[in-house]
This record gives structure tokens, C-alpha cells and sequence, in this order.
């Protein structure tokens, strides 16, 4: 039985090596010395790598010779165009979380171990080893982690001093799948949170989930991966499911990574498959109630976690690394890892560097010129 980390792993394997053949092809014929040279980007319908024309000179000159896709501006001149590897040696890093300070908690779902990148010291600690196999995270604003921890399917409320409570374990009674990310509306706590069926090779022979792979059924549908998303209210003890097929939502899928505006307007969710880069992200607008309508499609190009940066932008992790797109669906950021990405989200001191878990085996880093929005009592954020 093959588990979601194995299984990415291995198919951005396979597309990272492709796509990065072509990226060299085509860096060392084409060159990134000055707004005037070529450039490569990601076709935001395939994903495929496509020859452009540079654009820098309205971010104050030529650059250094660079990978990144940034015709907007949106990185610091002094990260040189290069990624800054923080920490190796993990087996797969996901679910970046930044708390009120700019800290950075990551998992290594493989070894069931939460870290933490210190802001003051720039080293990385165990924070706590048995999570519940947690994933994707969120910092509320009172300073609890929020964990989804697949073991049993369950959301975690985790302590600074690392004792938990655990928060929903089912939907109308049934097992989930395993809650695999989470973002916390800021104006009032709220907890959106996606429930893809990846099988584990840690779930118990006994565990109604348990199944070979591809997944053929699940708890939470009659038939299908019953991959949904769900919403609980501050201080509730059962889900909404937010995500229905009245709405058209298709729910024979993996609802992955999720994100929303800091007014609670809206939500942006994505989806992984075995062709991830063009999975689709959707866009819904967030009701009074927590719940959502008006389900378009922002881009084609899905894939694992999302962030949001002060102006909109989308920042997408998968196989290419991290895609941003702005408001309007348009491309406009371009980094690849060398090995593909899980998830990332805006932290550090002043809340402008771009923290990414990928490489999986990696946690790395890049200065932006832009404020990401999660960061409780970060900009634009509601205490």
C-alpha cells in the first residue's frame, strides 16, 4: 500500500526531472543576465515550461543570474534570485505554520515529529514528536496550533507546552478521511478544512479507511473518495460540510491545500492528482454563516498547500516548486525547488520571507518584498 507522501514524492519525482530538463535545456541557451533576456515560466493551463521575455527593469535594474519567474516585483533584491535551504535531512516536510511572532512550525509526517524555525536563533527544534501523523497547520489567535492529524482523523488543538486536545473527529458520526489542511478565518475563528482519502500504511487493518491504491471508497460518501471540504464555527463541536455537489462540486477527488482573503470574504481551495499541476484551484465567497457559495474556478494549475500575500496573490506549491497567481487568475511568479514542493506560508520578522517545505526532504526560503496575511497581528490581520 502506497501512502500520499510516497506517492508524490514519486510523481513529482518524474515531473521535476522532465520539466527540468527542459529548464536547463533552455536556461543555457537563453541566459538571465538583464530585463532584455529570455526567461522561463510555467504555462498556467499545463504546467509545461514555456520561452518568454524578461521583465526587471521596473525592479531597479537588471538581476543576478536567476530561475525565478518575478516580473512584478515580488522578490527582495537581496535574496540575489536564489532559494536559502534552512534545514535538510527530513523525510517529508509539510504544513509550514507561522505563530503571532514569525516562528515556523513544520511536520515530517513519515517520522510524526512537528518542528520549529526559531525567528531570534534561525535554528530548528523539535517542537513535539507523536502528532497524531499530523499535516497541515494554522496558528489561531490565541496562540494554539491547529493540527490535521490523520492517524484517526482528527483536528489537534496543540499547546505552546505541546499537550493537545482534540477538537472534531468525524462527520455525522463517521470516521473522516484524514484532515489534510486548514486555514483560520481571522475575523472570527473559524476553521475551514479539506479531507482528501490518501490510504496510510500507519492506519490499522481494522481502520474502515484502510485500502489499497488508487482509494475506491470512503466513510464519508457511498460511493467515491468523498473528498470534501468542511467548516467548524468558533466553539462548535460538529462540522458544516461547506463543499456540496449542489454547488457542483465534485467530490471523487483530493480537496488539498486552502486559503482565504484576511476579511473572511473568501476562500480559495485547490486539488491534488496524479496529474497535480492541473488539478484546479476554486474560488468560493464565505457566507456569514461560514458557509459558501458562488464555486467558480480560479486556475487550472491545483496542487498541495497555498498562502496569500498583502496584494492577493496566490502562492501554489507542487511539482514546479511555488506558482503565484494575482486576483485575476494571472501568472505572475514562477519558483522552482529542484524537487518540487508540499506547502509554504509567510513568516520571519517582519512576516516578508517566503518559507517553503520542499524539497520534501528540505525546509528552504526566499525574501519577498511582500507581507504574507496569516500571521495573526501580521498586516492586514484581525487580533
Amino acid at each position: 500500500m502506497r501512502d500520499e507522501y510516497s506517492i508524490k514524492s514519486n510523481l513529482k519525482l518524474f515531473a521535476m526531472k522532465k520539466t527540468l530538463l527542459f529548464f536547463l535545456g533552455i536556461v543555457c541557451t537563453a541566459g538571465f543576465y538583464s530585463c532584455s533576456k529570455n526567461f522561463v515560466e510555467v504555462d498556467k493551463d499545463t504546467g509545461e515550461a514555456l520561452l518568454g521575455r524578461r521583465n526587471d527593469c521596473g525592479c531597479g535594474g537588471p538581476r543576478e543570474e536567476t530561475n525565478i519567474y518575478d516580473p512584478t516585483c515580488l522578490v527582495s533584491p537581496s535574496a540575489h534570485g536564489q532559494l536559502d535551504t534552512l534545514a535538510t535531512g527530513f523525510s517529508f516536510t509539510e504544513g509550514p505554520a507561522v505563530d503571532r511572532h514569525g516562528n515556523i512550525f513544520f511536520t515530517d509526517q513519515p517520522n510524526d515529529k512537528i518542528y520549529k524555525w526559531s525567528v531570534n536563533s534561525k535554528s530548528i527544534t523539535t517542537f513535539l514528536t507523536g502528532t497524531g501523523r499530523s499535516n497541515g497547520m494554522a496558528f489561531d489567535k490565541n496562540g494554539f496550533l491547529i493540527t490535521c492529524a490523520d492517524m484517526h482523523g482528527e483536528i489537534w488543538k496543540i499547546a505552546p507546552n505541546g499537550s493537545h486536545t482534540v477538537l472534531i473527529n468525524n462527520y455525522n458520526g463517521k470516521l473522516l478521511n484524514g484532515p489534510n489542511d486548514v486555514w483560520i478565518n481571522p475575523k472570527n475563528g473559524g476553521m475551514y478544512i479539506t479531507d482528501p482519502i490518501f490510504p496510510r500504511p500507519y492506519w490499522d487493518a481494522s481502520d474502515p479507511r484502510n485500502q489499497g491504491w488508487p482509494p475506491t471508497h470512503s466513510e464519508q460518501a457511498p460511493t467515491g473518495k468523498g473528498g470534501y471540504v468542511y467548516y467548524l464555527a468558533p466553539g462548535a463541536h460538529a462540522l458544516v460540510r461547506v463543499t456540496t455537489e449542489a454547488m457542483g462540486w465534485d467530490a471523487d477527488g483530493w480537496p488539498n491545500g486552502v486559503v482565504g482573503t484576511p476579511d473572511g470574504k473568501k476562500l480559495y481551495v485547490n486539488k491534488w492528482a496524479p496529474d497535480i499541476n492541473t488539478a484546479g484551484t476554486w474560488v468560493f465567497d464565505i457566507n456569514p454563516n461560514g458557509t459558501l457559495s458562488n464555486m467558480r474556478k480560479f486556475v487550472d494549475m491545483g496542487g498541495d498547500g497555498m498562502s496569500m500575500d498583502e496584494k492577493g496573490n496566490i502562492y501554489i506549491s507542487n511539482s514546479y516548486g511555488v506558482t503565484a497567481f494575482n486576483k485575476h487568475g494571472e501568472r505572475i511568479f514562477n519558483i522552482p525547488t529542484g524537487g518540487g514542493a508540499t506547502n509554504n506560508v509567510f513568516g520571519g520578522q517582519n512576516n516578508k520571507t517566503l518559507f517553503i517545505t520542499g524539497p520534501v526532504d528540505m525546509l528552504t526560503s526566499l525574501k519577498m518584498n511582500v507581507e504574507g496575511v496569516e500571521k495573526f497581528g501580521g498586516s492586514g490581520q484581525h487580533h
